[in-house]
């Protein structure tokens, strides 16, 4: 029976990665040789049917396919509609339109709130690699103090 799942993360250069199974547990290994679309196709967060069998290390897929005509990036996942988005306006009590700076440990600790709140689906190895990201960014435009 074909599972779903996201595709975590794809090396073109090696000819493997990972998919993320929509119905939980540990991530699956998928080698280039078991997709049955262009490996360009399986960027991360692409939706895609797999088969399942128990490799020599773990779970590998097979058969893996894109799902659906659109792949979608990881990022629009998150992203809010255009009905949902609220334009930037300063508040009239605040006088030059900055925000605070914060800590590099209270970023970390309300980006991974936020995650857990609003992406409960990510594994923990997931969050832990979406914050070095998102700290090393923030560090680059002064948004935490390092």
């Amino acid at each position: 029976m074909a599972e779903t799942g996201k595709v975590l993360r794809f090396d073109d250069m090696r000819g493997y990665g990972f998919i993320v199974p929509d119905a939980g547990g540990e991530d699956v290994f998928v080698h280039a040789n078991d997709l049955l679309d262009e490996k360009s196709a399986f960027s991360p967060g692409t939706s895609v049917e797999f088969e399942v069998t128990q490799g020599e290390r773990g779970l590998k897929a097979y058969a893996v396919r894109v799902r659906g005509s659109e792949r979608p990036s990881a990022v629009d996942e998150y992203l809010p509609s255009a009905s949902e988005r609220v334009p930037f306006e300063p508040r009239p009590d605040e006088d030059d339109g900055l925000c605070d700076v914060l800590s590099e440990r209270e970023f970390v600790q309300e980006l991974t709130e936020l995650l857990i709140k609003d992406a409960p689906e990510l594994t923990g190895a997931q969050i832990t690699h979406l914050r070095r990201g998102l700290v090393t960014f923030a560090r680059k435009y002064g948004w935490v103090e390092g």
